[in-house]
């Protein structure tokens, strides 16, 4: 891919080996279900870093979807009507999953298996859906995708 980097709306992070970008609307939650995610990880012994929240800067390497943060927000994560707060970051990484806001009710209630999502012009990733407000949003990943935190 040539031209500059696609900067897309989304928070990434890292658990284990796996890289989870939390794509959706504006205000769905996207930082909070991330830091939630990354809580739940530091509990299980698990390794976890924040890539960037709000702004993600996207590239390809040898067909991997690649995350990077601006520097200038680097390791900052925005937790709604709490604030800004610093975390352990990586400044990139591969993503392995995007996980997009689900429907409790109505017609995409279960969502189908292999959903592919398009973040920005040429890059892709498996879909794993999560409504906002679970207790345990990391666990409910896990269930979906054994290999998150390997």
């Amino acid at each position: 891919m040539s031209g500059p980097a696609p900067n897309i709306h989304a928070t990434a992070i890292v658990v284990g080996r796996t890289g989870l970008l939390f794509s959706g609307p504006s205000g769905w939650g996207k930082s909070m279900l991330a830091f939630t995610c990354m809580t739940e990880a530091r509990r299980l012994g698990l390794f976890t870093a924040l890539v960037a929240d709000d702004q993600v800067l996207l590239s390809e390497d040898a067909g991997s979807v690649i995350a990077a943060c601006p520097p200038s927000i680097a390791g900052l994560i925005e937790l709604r009507g709490t604030g800004i707060v610093r975390q352990d970051h990586v400044p990139q990484a591969i993503m392995h999953y995007a996980v997009l806001p689900g429907s409790a009710s109505g017609e995409n209630r279960v969502p189908a298996e292999g959903e592919i999502v398009s973040l920005a012009p040429g890059f892709s990733l498996p879909a794993l859906r999560l409504l906002t407000n679970v207790a345990s949003p990391l666990a409910i990943l896990m269930a979906k995708a054994p290999d998150i935190g390997c």
